[in-house]
C-alpha cells in the first residue's frame, strides 16, 4: 500500500514498471495514516498487475466510522470490471498533461498505447482542460499549508520523536523539530506556515482553493464527454538517486501529470506502457469519481494486449551484482512466478 498525495502511488509504480492505483478520495479509509495533506491524501495499492490491484481494492475499500472523510456507499466487486473490451469507450487526451517537459520516448510510448486502445475499438481525441496548467502552483500552496497544520502536533510532547538534553520546553520544541524532520519536510512546513500567516492567507491559500475549484470543474466538464482521460504518469523515466536533490523546483515538476487528479479527488491508475533505455514508462488512466471500474477495465484491456511482462528484470543492466546477489534475485523471481 502507498499514500498518494500528489502522485506517490502512481509515480513509483510508473518508474518501477508495476501498477499503481489511486482511488477516489473517500473510498478507502485514512484512519491510522500519518496525515500530510488531509484533503489530498488517499491510500491505494501498488501491485504487479491490474488484477491484483482490483483484488486489493476489494479488500480495502469501504466506509469507516473512524474516518470522517470516508464515504458511505455500496462497494462493487472490482474484479468483475476486469473485462477485455474497450469498444465504444470515449478517451480524452488533455493537451495540458502532454507538456513540454515530457520526454520524447515517454510521449511516443503513451501515443502508441493510445493507438493500441483505438485499434481495440475505443474512440480517442485530444482535448483541453485549461486550468490544469495551474495545478502545480495551487498544489504547492495547499499541500504545504495542510502539512504545516498536520505536522504541528509533532512537537515532542505527545507525538513522535523527542529531543534529549533540553533545558526548557521552548528548546525541546526547537531541537525536536530540527532533529525529527528532514530538509524537504521543513521546507514544506515553512512554505505552508507562510501561506497561512496573517496578511497572506487569502492571497495564497484562498486563491489556491479557488483554482482548485476551477480544476474540479474542468474535469467534471471533460467527463460529460469522455469515459476516461489518459496521459503519461511521469514526464520522465526514473532519474538517478540524488539527481534532483539540489533543485526542488525541478523535483516538483515531476508531479505535473499526477497532481491534478489529487486536487480533483478522482481516481487514476498507472500501468506500464513501454521502456526508455531499459527504464519503465507508465500510462495514466483517469476516471470519474467512484468509477474505479471503468479505469480498471481500460487498464486491464490494455495490459492484456500490450504484452505485459509480469517478471521484468529486477536490476539495471549497468549494475554489477555479486554471485550471491544474483542467486537472491533469481530465487525471488521464482517465488513470484509460483
Amino acid at each position: 500500500l502507498g499514500t498518494d498525495t500528489g502522485g506517490s502511488i502512481r509515480q513509483p509504480a510508473s518508474l518501477c514498471g508495476v501498477v499503481g492505483l489511486k482511488p477516489t478520495y473517500g473510498l478507502v479509509s485514512r484512519y491510522g495514516l500519518v496525515a500530510f495533506a488531509s484533503s489530498l491524501d488517499q491510500i491505494g495499492p501498488i501491485t504487479r498487475d491490474v488484477q491484483d490491484a482490483a483484488m486489493v481494492l476489494n479488500a480495502i475499500a469501504g466506509h469507516d466510522v473512524m474516518d470522517s472523510t470516508s464515504v458511505k456507499r455500496e462497494i462493487p466487486d472490482y474484479s468483475k470490471a476486469l473485462v477485455d473490451d474497450v469498444r465504444g469507450l470515449k478517451i480524452g487526451v488533455p493537451q495540458e498533461l502532454m507538456v513540454e517537459g515530457v520526454e520524447m520516448k515517454v510521449r511516443d510510448s503513451v501515443n502508441q498505447a493510445i493507438e493500441l486502445l483505438v485499434s481495440l475499438g475505443a474512440f480517442c481525441e485530444e482535448t483541453s482542460l485549461p486550468y490544469l496548467e495551474h495545478s502545480l502552483s495551487a498544489y504547492y500552496i495547499i499541500a504545504p499549508a495542510e502539512a504545516s497544520a498536520n505536522l504541528a502536533r509533532y512537537d515532542g510532547v505527545k507525538y513522535g520523536h523527542r529531543a534529549r538534553g533540553s533545558r526548557n520546553v521552548r528548546e525541546m520544541y526547537k531541537k525536536t523539530r530540527s532533529e525529527g524532520f528532514g530538509a524537504e519536510v521543513k521546507r514544506r512546513i515553512m512554505l505552508g506556515t507562510y501561506a497561512l500567516s496573517a496578511g497572506y492567507y487569502e492571497a495564497y491559500y484562498g486563491q489556491a482553493q479557488k483554482v482548485r475549484t476551477l480544476i474540479v470543474n474542468d474535469f467534471r466538464q471533460a467527463f460529460q464527454k469522455y469515459d476516461v482521460l489518459v496521459s503519461p504518469t511521469s514526464p520522465t523515466v526514473a532519474f538517478k538517486i540524488g539527481e534532483k536533490v539540489d533543485n526542488p523546483l525541478q523535483m516538483y515538476l515531476s508531479d505535473v501529470c499526477t497532481i491534478p487528479v489529487n486536487l480533483a479527488g478522482i481516481p487514476a491508475i498507472s500501468v506500464p506502457c513501454g521502456t526508455s533505455d531499459g527504464l519503465p514508462i507508465g500510462l495514466q488512466i483517469i476516471g470519474r469519481a467512484f468509477d474505479e471500474e471503468t479505469i480498471l477495465r481500460v487498464a486491464y484491456t490494455f495490459e492484456q494486449h500490450f504484452g505485459f511482462n509480469q517478471s521484468p528484470p529486477l536490476t539495471n543492466p549497468g549494475v554489477q551484482l555479486s554471485e550471491d546477489q544474483k542467486s537472491q534475485v533469481q530465487m525471488s523471481g521464482e517465488g513470484r512466478r509460483r
